[in-house]
């Protein structure tokens, strides 16, 4: 089959085009009213009757709610914006006000033992700390800029409906075909219902549209109607767009246009289409027409971008680059929500890419999220499958924001000539190698509209983590970012090359960040007390309903949880989360403490299921994955039968987290760790080289690498160069105590005296360390390091049998 794209002619190739990847076309029977309607046809919007409630009257013509001013600067990070109509004159993002629980995931998900969590868990939106994001490509990534097509050149020669989108506005069934040869007509009438329909163009080029506007040709053909380019005549001939339907016989599509001219007499964003004015204009036949004057937008739409990337390169665009389109346009779909508007029908046909600017260039779909009279239009497999039963919501926008990213980046294959589920890992490359991305996915698109992300920002946040790691994952250039859920990592776990202790984990994993907006956040951030004790005394004082979690707070009950769990009190803890179950639902801290509870009592296993439900709640967060790296890394100790996988996925959350953000310490000595237990002792150095030299922990790794290179490794495996090179490592460090200085240097030397017992010998005189490299002064330099241990020693009888071992490897000597 041949691709019946406008201007493709590639090949149907399982299912969809080998060149602009859009489905075959295919004939649908018309879909009763009750159910959601699409056909998957290209390009086409289909209106989603829903279901309505009788005994709930709706006024005939809602009008949205008009935008609450909000003064001020924006509350973005690093951004210094002013607040202007509602919105930020830089970023673009609308100050978000939250108004009741916000929802998310539900999703039950499997650990790498097999046990599946049925944690339930939302996220807040996270407004007040939303992570910083910039210009096009998010500031973390270059995208190509798209350069401004003329005007004249984009008007169509012969501008045609293809006979394959022309369809009765009435019945939605075919018209307009050819049969035996002949060409199917352009206008006339149904022959199923009767219905008149028209596919020609009502405008032609000099004509002049409300007195103002001449025009020039016809651009294109949407979903909902015919674009013409203009000249705008009272304004200095500026070039304009207008908009007008396709066929006047389509009442749904004429409603449309007429919402939509209501609307978008209010928008007003950086990334949103300017619109003019609305004017009419008389058709041959004397009536009316009304069109929607919009500026001009010489781009190229991100469905072209990706047509032309595919043809160039053979694949889709890389995701970082998918990634960076889809966070530029998430504030654009925000300053609608924050207006109690939907988009409905976002897709890469609908964003238009100019130099380094995108904007959403059709509006026929807008609609307010509160009218449940007027239909819905959208795009079948873009579109939320619950729509027609909940309307336009959140939830939905957040799906075809999910769907359209993954169509950038990936095949989507067609099911019945539509868009089908998402691919898995296990048929998608870009998937298994990016499991964050993989987890955005599933929670964009999640069936159940409560798993999706709460808000647009929310989503922006963690799709931005996510950027970072594809950046890193691509070139090994670490992205840091500020969360926006957490806080730093407390402390570093596992420094001395074994398996963490369950409360060292506690102590050092990143805790969650307090709501500002709760009543208690005031109050815990003027105590400093540490015990569960302390700090509940601390915070009852006046305050006792408070504390209890009587829903004036949960902030200082989820303190006094974590209190507990940091005093190794998991059944106390467990007791605290309980009385809270009915407030926090399903918030993904209780199950976050739940899971370190898990910890403190060796039920690894749930641990690690409930560490993958936040993981699955936060992909773009850094710190659940170090959370589940080592829980499973403990359940691999715990359970050797499972070791081996439980082990690799370790290691790969540990690596994950390194690479992208080199704040996280502990992920770093992990890593090594693992790929130390594996007998990759060349990787696990590199791993611990990369601590940087200002860290804190820049010495301990490079001690730790010694250890890694030198202990318990067989003299058949140690050679004199890698003696000597190891040897300057400790040459180079700074240690600020004698004991620690001769319990590194004793690692080289042991190595040293045993390779030379095994009858190697240098292969030049030269010295290792302070000592000369043959037995006799490796001999003498252990014997020093064993003395200065016996004097520094507390012990009694720990400085014996120092002295004793001193003794027995001192050289032989005539005195």
């Amino acid at each position: 089959m041949t691709c019946s794209e406008p201007g493709c002619g590639g090949t149907i190739e399982d299912g969809y085009c080998a060149l602009c990847g859009t489905a075959p076309v295919a004939s649908a029977p018309p879909v009763p009213q009750a159910l959601p309607t699409g056909n998957g046809r290209s390009g086409r919007t289909t209106a989603q009757p829903r279901s309505i409630n009788p005994a709930q009257p709706r006024d005939p013509n809602p009008q949205p709610p008009p935008p609450a001013p909000v003064p001020g600067a924006c509350g973005e990070p690093e951004c210094g914006g002013t607040i202007v109509e509602g919105y930020c004159d830089t970023c673009g993002t609308a100050p978000a006000t939250v108004t009741g629980p916000m929802h998310s995931p539900s999703a039950s998900t499997v650990s790498a033992s097999g046990r599946t969590s049925s944690r339930s868990v939302r996220t807040r939106s996270g407004s007040a700390r939303s992570a910083a994001r910039g210009r096009l490509g998010a500031g973390l990534v270059e995208v190509p800029p798209v350069p401004r097509v003329d005007p004249a050149t984009a008007v169509l020669t012969d501008p045609q409906v293809p006979e394959t989108d022309r369809f009765c506005g009435k019945c939605d069934k075919p018209v307009g075909r050819g049969q035996a040869g002949v060409a199917g007509r352009t206008a006339g009438f149904c022959p199923h219902c009767g219905t008149r329909y028209s596919f020609v163009p009502r405008l032609r080029a000099g004509d002049l549209v409300g007195g103002q506007y001449e025009v020039a040709g016809a651009l294109a053909h949407g979903g909902l109607g015919w674009i013409y380019l203009a000249t705008d005549r009272a304004v200095n001939n500026r070039w304009v767009v207008l908009k007008g339907l396709i066929d006047t016989g389509d009442t749904d599509a004429l409603a449309a246009a007429l919402a939509e001219r209501r609307f978008l007499a209010e928008v007003d964003h950086p990334n949103i289409v300017k619109i003019h004015n609305f004017t009419e204009h008389a058709d041959a036949d004397g009536e009316p027409v009304g069109y929607i004057v919009m500026a001009y937008v010489g781009g190229t739409s991100l469905k072209q971008i990706l047509r032309a990337y595919r043809a160039e390169n053979q694949r889709y665009l890389p995701p970082a680059q998918a990634i960076a389109y889809v966070l530029e346009m998430l504030p654009a779909l925000g300053y609608l929500h924050a207006r109690g508007w939907a988009y409905c029908d976002f897709k890469p046909d609908n964003v238009m890419q100019t130099e380094e600017r995108l904007e959403l260039i059709d509006l026929g779909a807008v609609i307010a999220m509160d009218d449940r009279t007027s239909p819905i239009y959208g795009t079948i497999g873009y579109q939320a499958p619950e729509i027609a039963e909940t309307g336009p919501t959140v939830a939905t926008e957040i799906y075809t924001a999910g769907r359209t990213l993954a169509v950038l980046m990936m095949r989507v294959p067609s099911v019945d000539g539509k868009l089908g589920p998402i691919p898995g890992p296990d048929t998608e490359p870009i998937l298994a190698e990016h499991d964050s991305l993989y987890r955005f996915l599933r929670r964009s698109t999640d069936p159940d509209p409560l798993a999706r992300f709460a808000s647009t920002s929310e989503m922006a946040d963690q799709l931005t983590g996510v950027l970072r790691e594809v950046l890193a994952t691509g070139d090994g250039i670490p992205r840091p970012g500020m969360s926006s859920q957490f806080g730093p990592a407390r402390a570093v776990f596992g420094i001395d090359s074994v398996t963490p202790e369950p409360a060292a984990l506690i102590t050092g994993l990143p805790a969650p960040l307090v709501d500002p907006g709760d009543s208690g956040a005031a109050l815990l951030a003027t105590t400093d007390a540490a015990t569960p004790a302390e700090l509940e005394q601390a915070l009852t004082v006046g305050s006792r309903a408070v504390v209890t979690g009587s829903g004036e707070s949960v902030e200082i009950p989820l303190r006094l949880v974590r209190a507990e769990l940091e005093a190794g009190e998991a059944t106390a803890a467990l007791a605290r989360l309980a009385a809270l179950d009915a407030e926090l639902e399903f918030d993904w801290r209780p199950v976050w403490y739940r899971a370190q509870a898990a910890l403190l009592t060796g039920d690894y296993a749930a641990a690690a299921a409930d560490f993958e439900s936040v993981y699955a709640a936060l992909p773009g967060e850094p710190a659940p994955k170090l959370a589940l790296a080592a829980a499973l890394e403990l359940g691999a100790a715990a359970q050797p039968d499972t070791a081996a996988v439980e082990s690799r996925r370790a290691a790969a959350l540990y690596e994950v987290v390194w690479r992208t953000d080199h704040t996280y310490l502990s992920a770093a000595f992990g890593a090594a760790r693992l790929r130390r237990a594996g007998g990759d002792r060349a990787g696990a150095v590199a791993v611990l080289d990369q601590v940087d030299r200002t860290s804190s922990m820049f010495t301990e790794a490079r001690v730790s690498a010694v250890e890694t290179l030198l202990t318990h490794r067989d003299p058949a495996e140690v050679d004199e160069d890698l003696l000597r090179r190891t040897g300057e490592r400790v040459d180079r460090l700074r240690l600020d105590s004698r004991t620690r200085t001769a319990q590194v240097r004793m690692v080289v030397l042991e190595a040293a005296l045993k390779w030379i017992r095994s009858g190697q010998r240098a292969s030049a005189p030269g010295k290792l360390l302070d000592v000369e490299f043959t037995e006799q002064g490796v001999r003498t330099g252990l014997e020093r390091c064993l003395r200065t241990l016996a004097r520094e020693a507390d012990d009694m009888w720990t400085r014996f049998v120092l002295v004793d071992q001193a003794n027995t490897v001192r050289p032989r000597t005539t005195l």
